[in-house]
């Protein structure tokens, strides 16, 4: 049985997915970012949905990628969680 990264590093050998992937890149680093940060605190979604009034739906769906969130949303995320939130721009990597 193949690793799900030996599939992907031979997908990514074909360009349209190759750019397809890389679009949503963004997405799933909010959505890993959101899920590390809250694993990392031992928190479980309804424990951050009381600390951050946010529901716990909304949180849910935030991890499943079915909502995008604000900057606003986001800034109640970290601080619900003695964080701060930090976005950056990096330089895109040549191939």
């Amino acid at each position: 049985m193949r690793k799900f990264d030996d599939f992907l590093e031979e997908q990514m050998q074909d360009q349209e997915f190759k750019k397809e992937f890389d679009d949503i890149q963004p997405e799933f680093d909010v959505i890993r970012a959101i899920v590390d940060a809250r694993t990392s605190q031992n928190l479980t979604q309804k424990q951050l949905a009381e600390k951050t009034g946010i529901n716990q739906a909304d949180i849910i769906k935030l991890e499943n990628g079915t909502r995008n969130p604000s900057i606003n949303l986001l800034k109640r995320l970290a601080d619900g969680m003695g964080m701060m939130l930090k976005i950056e721009f990096v330089p895109k990597q040549k191939v």
